[in-house]
């Protein structure tokens, strides 16, 4: 549809052996954690790689096969499986989506009729495909890995031609993520170059503080790739969230979106114990007579009782004539002046 689904922040890239039960496990899972979408990424492989890529040989200790192309289909989820899983999600109250690695995938996508379409940030300079992609009418989420500033420009301006919903999350592709290399603060450069579009964090970092503060600079959208175990064959589980972890995550989140609050500055209901027992107020600092004339140097500003003119106000005093006496350390009251 046009507009973004009722999900706020968490998004899930589920890392995990493409096992069935393990999918659907880490779903469970990551529902159970509080996250609102689980996104996975499916390729039409002959469509992604090409025919010599497929071939080369897969030597890493993360291969499932003697070739890349035998262990990408060995990791790959068939339509079926995915329709299986998308059930799933809806049984148990999870958005699922996924990122469309090639053309034809988010054909696939789109007939799953997923949510949204993220586009990886392989991607986000493959402009025929984000053109396509955007023409099909449903939200997307972009991260900008790998890009130039030039390139995202670009990026914004061809998806805005086509669709008004989508959102671009700051994002460097390394797992994991060197602090040093994340760039939150590329984030209130989107916000102020992109006012428009929501704008988030996708994180390959490890633990949590770095995503978290990317809430606290107005990231709409976080996505962090989520494992059942670390320590399972696969280049991405060492920069995943665990369960745990996951839980932590999205608890930190709505706790900094409920302290986010309100960006005007003003005493609240809950300051008033604070402000009846702290306040201060301007405090005659000798005694003044009857019919004087009120100067700064007549004042004082302490903790009065009662409560007398707040000190932002003192300025408004001098010049007036006292209208009664007011003893040495007396609060002066309004309706004296």
């Amino acid at each position: 549809g046009g507009r973004f689904p009722s999900f706020r922040k968490n998004t899930v890239e589920i890392e995990s052996p493409s096992l069935r039960y393990k999918k659907r496990r880490s779903l469970s899972r990551t529902f159970d954690c509080g996250a609102d979408c689980a996104k996975f990424q499916k390729s039409e492989l002959e469509y992604k790689f090409s025919k010599r890529a497929l071939e080369r040989p897969y030597n890493s200790k993360h291969s499932w096969g003697k070739t890349y192309g035998d262990h990408k289909r060995h990791l790959e989820f068939s339509h079926d499986q995915y329709r299986e899983l998308k059930k799933y999600a809806e049984d148990i109250g999870i958005f699922l989506t996924a990122s469309g690695m090639d053309e034809m995938a988010v054909e696939f996508l789109h007939e799953l009729d997923v949510p949204f379409f993220k586009v990886a940030s392989c991607d986000a300079n493959n402009f025929p495909y984000l053109e396509k992609t955007a023409k099909k009418g449903r939200p997307m989420v972009i991260s900008t890995g790998m890009q130039s500033m030039e390139t995202i420009r670009r990026v914004y301006k061809t998806v805005k031609e086509h669709k008004q919903n989508f959102t671009l999350l700051q994002c460097t592709s390394a797992y994991p993520l060197d602090p040093k290399e994340v760039n939150l603060s590329v984030i209130k450069t989107f916000q102020e170059e992109f006012p428009d579009v929501p704008i988030g964090y996708s994180g390959h970092e490890q633990g949590i503080y770095i995503t978290v503060a990317a809430v606290a600079m107005g990231a709409k959208v976080v996505e962090r790739h989520v494992t059942l175990d670390k320590t399972w064959k696969g280049n991405d589980h060492e920069a995943s969230l665990e369960p745990s972890e996951l839980a932590e995550l999205v608890r930190a989140i709505r706790l900094v979106e409920t302290a986010m609050g309100s960006p005007v500055k003003q005493m609240l209901p809950c300051e008033k114990t604070c402000h009846d027992k702290l306040g201060k107020s301007v405090i005659a600092k000798v005694a003044i007579s009857k019919g004087t004339v009120l100067s700064p140097d007549m004042f004082a500003v302490k903790v009065g009782e009662p409560k007398g003119i707040p000190p932002e106000n003192m300025q408004n005093l001098v010049g007036k004539k006292i209208k009664v006496d007011v003893k040495e350390d007396d609060s002066i009251l309004k309706i004296w002046a």
